[in-house]
């Protein structure tokens, strides 16, 4: 209760918490710590946490089936529109041999089980190739092996992992439970049950069928087998099938709930308004002239923000803006026309860290042409659909939390802290989230609804305004890049040096996840060297003379995880700088990085097929056609963009994609994701940024932040190449490409190269 006041009007007795239902159970409190994976606990033993109603039976950490046939799948990561229910069910599903009509989901309880390894692994910040591992860095191993041996369950939804990380335990999950099936049905008929098989919810032999509701109850006392007998890859009997998502239909028509929808007796809502980024403290607001808003109860003080509560969100909103809240703020705040000149002035006072070298770039720029560019990267918004939200309440020192969190186990974690309570008391929801984009990995919302909740002693909803997300936005952070290369005798690039100026934006994220003050974490991590902040930035390219290197920018501009990461804005300088030198060498754009492509045959073929679905000319002059490619999470991509500029700014007639994932289970998902992700990519490349001055971003409003809107969007074409490969990442794939094939692309009919992004006609200072 540290820092906070609260002014409270009597809300009425007589009032009672309704009484924990099966969701309540399944997500909260932390008797799910004990929870095993997949076959090696079984829900028969009383310490499993995986709960189950009349009629269901549990198959270790993923799946139940009940009396009736339904399959219920267990999913561990968030659904933020990316279709990651669909996913995880469609794997277990079709391991299973279920009827896909039958399938339903819900969210898998906070415990260790689902701990994604995989990012937390890849988060190291140890998988950029570069050339040594300073002290710094190699610390970052620590920080994976901290987590994984805490009291937190590191449950992350995020870096494309969702199938590269729970395809094998949910399918050995599925095949045991199949297995088991099998042996309840071959008792009955006195048979052996590696005879049976399991198809569309049946166990069938011969011409004998049992459903899986009549056997489940038998097959969840049998004992399973001690190795999981998985299908052969690819032979599932719903493997390639385009399934329709699980949660549209409920997104369509309305019935879907969101943290916003939660309704509970005696709810009130809350509207609050937080200080400049910066180290800011609430310094005064007018509590009479709220007090004559209709709909008024209370107001709540925070040292750092102020919320107004209400009958309704609307009278919540009026009255917080007749508080008129003024903050003051010490040391120092973002400021763009700062934040441009130590980018600027990093890049040319050149003091890094090597992070990846081959041969010496030195030496091969002895004597020969060498050619550079900057390129600038302006800070990136979030901004999904659905703002940050939250529903919170108490009953008898518990909190029961509703909101949508990449990482439920951390924002848990954050509550408890705060409320200074154990994690037990707390029973969180992990709701659907509309959109995130890497922002559902904050805890803001969650800690400020309980602690009005507390505070208030009745229910709460709290709902941030578009202008309140994107004040306290935590950005793509700004970047600048210094690229220099020269080219061999056969016209390929022979040298080339990448430096890149930026905060070290992951440390940040490291330190707030575990609880740090977003302020406190950002000075903390100023001056650090991070390899995420170059990641992606070493070229798919035969390159033989190559070093990147990172120059750590304190920007006082907090930033947080974002779709793509860095190859966001990685991707952008590298693709955009290899057309810059094609023009140099005299080669077209496609020939140039054909010819450089000799290690990485899987993207050569993406480049290829998108050139030839798209009709490329060769990016000759006026073509308004331009390309780019690029690896990322196992993925590969290449894209054709056909462009020009019109009066009311930029004119984005196609994209085209050739698309390598690896194995492809639901090629409908994959096919959305793609688009999703190259739809973000363009309006990363027109806008979803702002100024920022004292501390203050200077846009309000969806409308001042540059989003591309329908009518312009353009014709989107997806090819996905077969592949026998393990998947690999699909959801940010379609991100990093697009600016720069925008940019190559709008050079061909303006002859003026762009160096900024979002992309601009101004020149670079």
């Amino acid at each position: 209760m540290s820092g906070i006041e609260g002014l409270r009007e009597k809300v009425g007795s007589g009032w009672h918490m309704p009484r924990p239902d099966r969701r309540t159970l399944l997500i909260g409190g932390g008797a799910a710590a004990g929870l095993a994976l997949a076959w090696a606990v079984w829900p028969r033993d009383p310490t499993v946490a995986v709960p189950m109603m009349p009629g269901e039976n549990g198959f270790g950490a993923y799946l139940k089936i009940a009396r009736d046939g339904r399959v219920t799948v267990l999913v561990p990561q968030a659904e933020t529109g990316e279709g990651d229910y669909t996913l995880i069910a469609h794997i277990a599903a079709d391991e299973l041999g279920a009827d896909w009509r039958t399938i339903a989901v819900e969210p898998a309880p906070i415990a260790p089980a689902y701990a994604n390894t995989l990012l937390l692994a890849k988060d190291a910040a140890l998988a950029t190739p570069r050339f040594g591992v300073p002290d710094i860095l190699a610390q970052e191993g620590g920080w994976r092996r901290s987590i994984l041996a805490g009291t937190v369950p590191a449950m992350l939804s995020g870096g494309s992992t969702t199938q590269r990380m729970f395809e094998t335990p949910v399918r050995e999950c599925a095949a045991i439970a199949r297995a088991l099936l099998c042996m309840a049905a071959a008792q009955r008929w006195d048979i052996s049950w590696e005879e049976c098989e399991a198809q569309g919810g049946f166990v069938i032999h011969d011409g004998r069928r049992l459903r899986f509701g009549d056997l489940a109850a038998a097959a969840a006392e049998l004992d399973p087998p001690s190795t999981p007998p998985l299908r052969a890859t690819g032979t599932g009997p719903l493997f390639g099938e385009e399934l329709p998502r699980l949660d549209l239909p409920a997104k369509i028509d309305g019935s879907m709930n969101f943290a916003g929808d939660i309704r509970l007796p005696g709810l009130v809502y809350a509207a609050i308004r937080q200080g400049p980024i910066g180290d800011t403290r609430l310094k005064r607001y007018d509590l009479t002239a709220a007090a004559r808003v209709t709909g008024f109860i209370t107001a709540v003080r925070h040292e750092r923000w102020v919320a107004a509560v209400a009958t309704n969100g609307w009278a919540a909103q009026r009255a917080l803006d007749a508080m008129d809240p003024v903050f003051t703020s010490i040391g120092q705040r973002a400021d763009s026309a700062v934040i441009d000149r130590r980018l600027k002035a990093a890049v040319e006072g050149f003091e890094g860290t090597r992070m990846a070298e081959t041969g010496d770039v030195v030496d091969a720029f002895e004597g020969r042409p060498v050619f550079g560019a900057d390129y600038q990267i302006a800070p990136a918004l979030h901004q999904p659909l659905e703002t940050r939200t939250a529903t919170a309440a108490t009953e008898g020192g518990r909190i029961r939390l509703w909101v949508a969190t990449q990482a439920p186990g951390f924002c848990r974690a954050a509550v408890a802290a705060a409320l200074d309570v154990a994690e037990a008391q707390i029973s969180l929801f992990v709701m659907p989230g509309g959109g995130s984009f890497g922002i559902a990995m904050e805890h803001e919302v969650a800690v400020q609804a309980a602690l009005l909740a507390r505070v208030l002693d009745r229910p709460v909803q709290l709902c941030w305004t578009r202008t309140e997300e994107i004040l306290r936005d935590l950005p793509r952070p700004p970047a600048r890049a210094r690229v220099r290369g020269s080219l061999s005798a056969g016209a390929t690039i022979d040298a080339l040096h990448i430096a890149f100026a930026a905060p070290a934006a992951r440390h940040e994220w490291r330190a707030r996840l575990t609880g740090e003050k977003a302020q406190h974490a950002m000075r903390a991590s100023a001056g650090r060297v991070d390899a995420a902040a170059v990641a992606g930035a070493v070229p798919p390219y035969v390159i033989p003379n190559l070093a990147v290197d990172h120059l750590p920018v304190d920007t006082a501009l907090p930033s947080g995880r974002w779709r793509g990461d860095a190859d966001s804005y990685t991707v952008f300088a590298i693709e955009s700088f290899v057309d810059e030198m094609a023009g140099v060498a005299g080669v077209e754009p496609f020939s140039f990085r054909m010819g450089m492509l000799g290690n990485a045959p899987e993207l050569a073929r993406c480049l290829q097929s998108a050139t030839a679905l798209g009709g490329w000319s060769g990016g000759i002059a006026g073509s308004g056609q331009g390309i780019a490619c690029c690896s990322l999470r196992g993925s590969h991509i290449a894209v054709m963009a056909v462009a020009r500029p019109g009066s009311a700014g930029l004119i984005v007639e196609r994209l085209v994609a050739a698309v390598d994932v690896g194995r492809v289970l639901n090629p409908g998902l994959v096919r959305q994701q793609v688009e999703c992700g190259l739809m973000f990519g363009l309006a990363a490349a027109v806008g979803v940024t702002t100024r920022y001055r004292r501390g203050l971003a200077q846009a309000r409003r969806l409308a001042e932040i540059g989003l591309p809107d329908l009518a312009r969007s353009p014709v989107i074409d997806v090819e996905i190449l077969e592949s026998d490969r393990d998947p690999g990442g699909v959801e940010e794939l379609g991100v990093p490409p697009v600016a720069p094939a925008l940019a190559n692309a709008l050079y061909t009919v303006t002859s003026q190269r762009i160096r900024r992004l979002p992309l601009s006609t101004k020149a670079l200072p």
